[in-house]
């Protein structure tokens, strides 16, 4: 049975049924990265938009608003796009060309309840950049003023939707089963944790007490042209957080991610590097939508 946190990260709460919410990023950390994507925008994306960073950074944590328990349609709607399982993904299904048949993949790989088990992170990402593409283009297009900056809210709100799931998928817990503690059952050689309070004591106590926005915005490089599609670019982008799963583990049992001790430059570090990458990797396809509308 999974237990999870409240939104924030701030305290654990009893165990629930394996149909409830996992834990997320606290706000703080959606915020920051936010906040130095936009800062490492060049001036070619257009002012509106580059202008809009504390609007940028207010949407990034919306979508876990939208997880609320007491209205479950909603709440079981978002709920599997915050996370990848990789672990669990069989080999191809990854190659689908949209959501529903990546599902059936899964499906047809014998999967008892895919949505839970694997996740639809990386197809979420490419769903929101491609609308984002379109609303550019709609821009680009667009002669009247007023209808004009209709399209600019509509951009800067999916842009800031877009950021939260670049976000969770900056923090290796978003593509693992070992998500919250190491899954109990599973071989554990190391001796890694188990606590389930691990997930929200990182990325939001940990961060909120130890990171810094001058520090995550000093270390986002500035956005290079993707080198490929962007879909390969998210892929690389997760694979790459998902290689860091044994790091963030080690971390943890070796130094601690105590948001109440001393600070660590190994674990402070690791941290703002983590949603400097996000930062990074949002910046890269804000930019590259810009310009693949054009």
């Amino acid at each position: 049975m999974r237990i999870f946190l409240i939104a924030l990260g701030i305290a654990a709460i009893a165990p629930m049924s394996a149909e409830e919410p996992r834990v997320r990023w606290g706000t703080t950390g959606h915020e920051m990265a936010a906040r130095a994507a936009v800062a490492s925008l060049p001036p070619r994306v257009p002012d509106f938009f580059r202008d809009a960073g504390e609007q940028l950074a207010y949407l990034d944590p919306e979508p876990d608003r939208w997880r609320v328990r007491s209205l479950p349609e909603m709440d079981r709607a978002f709920e599997y796009d915050h996370f990848i399982d990789l672990e669990n993904v069989p080999e191809g299904a990854l190659d689908a060309r949209d959501r529903f048949q990546y599902l059936r993949r899964l499906y047809a790989a014998g999967l008892d309840r895919p949505e839970n088990d694997a996740g639809f992170l990386p197809f979420r990402i490419v769903e929101l950049y491609g609308r984002l593409v379109t609303e550019w283009r709609l821009w680009r297009r667009e002669t009247d003023p007023t209808r004009r900056r209709w399209i600019e809210a509509r951009i800067i709100n999916d842009a800031g939707i877009l950021g939260h799931y670049v976000t969770d998928g900056a923090n290796p817990h978003h593509t693992t089963i070992h998500y919250n503690g190491w899954a109990r059952g599973v071989a554990n050689p190391e001796g890694f944790t188990d606590d389930r309070t691990f997930h929200g004591r990182f990325e939001a106590d940990f961060v909120a007490a130890h990171v810094t926005q001058a520090e995550v915005t000093r270390r986002t490089a500035a956005p290079r042209p993707l080198n490929g599609s962007a879909r390969e670019a998210v892929m690389a982008f997760l694979h790459t957080s998902h290689a860091l799963v044994g790091e963030i583990y080690r971390l943890d049992r070796d130094i601690g991610f105590d948001p109440d001790g001393p600070s660590r430059p190994e674990t402070v570090g690791f941290a703002t590097e983590r949603l400097a990458s996000g930062a990074g990797m949002l910046s890269v396809l804000w930019l590259a939508a810009w310009e693949e509308s054009g």
